[in-house]
């Protein structure tokens, strides 16, 4: 078993970051979910790109017992006979993701992940499995899971257990269930992670606590959402974070391409699939200027929508000034808005006091990963009712009649309604890709305890292999620039601090 060296427990620095950690569902936590999610969880997938079909039956995936063709049984989906959909899935993915492709066929050879033991906790989509598979290539052995209960497109998932990747998630799991696949992933007999690919911080979190004495032994952890990082930033300031680990959200291609562009085209998609919205003339107001929020804001300017922006920063409140864009207080504004939009990894950020406040057919979002934005567990209450309308669509019912609608019940809106543009998602996947290989093939010494950025030479690497797709061509310095500017004529052609 993995927990056989048997260290004592990591004690946490204090109360704050005890609550911070403490995300196990309690079981009254557990019941209050289980009406919308065994609701959810027969309802089809909103997104076009999946085969979900909603006459699908009610049995747990944990009840079943189901082999691949291999004849293993180290995996929980679904339905492992939606495998052939999934394949198709991931081969359309792989058409937009070439990067990750020519990565493959350059590491091949070589298999710089030989002998890494990768558990990842990622959405289990389409562009995931060509990661996944990117990385099994590469000589990784991975266990997979879903860092979002609602995400994960089946098929998909059936598709990579039927390859031989052990997968544990579904679409619609309950909370129980989503801690018992994070366990399943790590807790197994003669297999032992030695790398952690983490999206929201909950796999780090799980191993760090129920096994420590694997903690310990993890070689690196990559992250890559605001939640996760600061999560990695608490453990490192405490002086608990005995591993290094990379912090990809912040490497240049991940926030000004992911989070900026991504959320961009991602935002108005997930909105119309679930509440067929006219944005001209609604009067929104975004929470949080930034990445997330300036993608968000310009696509819905564009479409003639008022937009208003809340910050707790000074900078990003007058970057929003200069792009136009009134600042204001939630609670000032909240009366008159059409759609409320979180994006800022933060909790409470709006409040049951403000959601009362709220006016007839507002609609409610979150496009930050966390789903403590939004304070939904004030709203199950018995003064108000629940009424799933059509697919990750609650409306949510006052005694004096008025709704408010609320999506994906707070969790992250584009994953979870809709879908996100496969071309963005290749540059973050590749980036993760290097960081593993990075922190995988370190000499001994060069990364401490602590949590890095991915070197700017590797960002760049990973900007120029999208480079090719819009038949790019990049201007090479002569030697005399090169040294006018005090240059490497191959970069990195930036300093770290700056910012782009």
């Amino acid at each position: 078993m993995a927990h056989k060296h048997g260290r004592e427990r990591i004690q946490f620095a204090n109360a704050e970051d005890k609550q911070e950690f403490s995300k196990y569902p309690t079981k009254a936590g557990r019941r209050s979910l289980s009406r919308s999610i065994s609701q959810s969880s027969t309802d089809s997938y909103s997104s076009a790109a999946s085969y979900t079909d909603s006459s699908d039956d009610e049995t747990s995936p944990r009840d079943k017992a189901q082999v691949n063709s291999h004849g293993s049984t180290d995996f929980c989906v679904k339905n492992i006979k939606q495998a052939e959909f999934g394949r198709r899935e991931i081969e359309i993915a792989e058409q937009d993701m070439s990067a990750l492709i020519s990565l493959r066929k350059r590491a091949q050879g070589e298999k710089p992940l030989a002998g890494a033991k990768i558990v990842g906790c990622t959405h289990i989509t389409a562009q995931t499995a060509v990661l996944i598979e990117t990385l099994v290539a590469l000589g990784a052995q991975c266990r997979w899971t879903a860092c979002n209960i609602y995400s994960t497109q089946n098929e998909v998932a059936a598709a990579l257990a039927e390859t031989g990747v052990p997968v544990f998630a579904w679409k619609g799991e309950s909370e129980d269930d989503f801690w018992w696949c994070i366990d399943r992933c790590v807790n197994t007999e003669g297999w032992q992670a030695n790398m952690i690919l983490d999206d929201g911080g909950d796999l780090t979190h799980w191993v760090y606590k129920k096994y420590p004495s694997v903690f310990k032994k993890v070689r690196g952890i990559v992250e890559e959402s605001v939640t996760g990082v600061h999560r990695l930033y608490q453990l490192s300031k405490a002086g608990k974070l005995c591993v290094p680990a990379m912090n990809v959200n912040d490497s240049v291609t991940k926030q000004k391409f992911d989070n900026l562009y991504c959320c961009r085209e991602s935002i108005l998609d997930g909105l119309k699939r679930t509440t067929d919205i006219m944005f001209g003339g609604k009067q929104v107001v975004v929470c949080g200027y930034g990445e997330v929020g300036k993608g968000c804001c310009t696509a819905l300017k564009a479409l003639g929508a008022i937009v208003c922006i809340t910050e707790i920063d000074p900078i990003c409140a007058l970057q929003a000034c200069m792009d136009g864009f009134r600042v204001v207080k939630l609670s000032e504004v909240i009366r008159q808005m059409d759609v409320v939009i979180t994006c800022t990894g933060n909790k409470n950020v709006v409040t049951r006091e403000q959601l009362d406040r709220m006016k007839n057919g507002c609609i409610v979002c979150n496009m930050g990963h966390s789903n403590t934005e939004i304070d939904v567990a004030s709203l199950r209450s018995p003064e108000l009712t629940w009424e799933r309308v059509r697919s990750q669509v609650d409306h949510i019912i006052w005694p004096d009649g008025k709704r408010v609608v609320m999506l994906a019940e707070g969790r992250l809106l584009n994953l979870s309604c809709s879908t996100v543009p496969t071309f963005v998602l290749s540059i973050t996947a590749t980036t993760q890709a290097l960081a593993l290989i990075e922190l995988f093939n370190a000499p001994e010494g060069r990364y401490k305890q602590d949590v890095y950025l991915l070197p700017k030479k590797m960002d760049e690497y990973v900007a120029s292999l999208h480079l090719p797709n819009f038949d790019a061509h990049l201007t090479e310095l002569s030697d005399e620039q090169a040294k006018y500017m005090g240059l490497n004529k191959n970069g990195p052609f930036k300093p770290n601090y700056y910012r782009y």
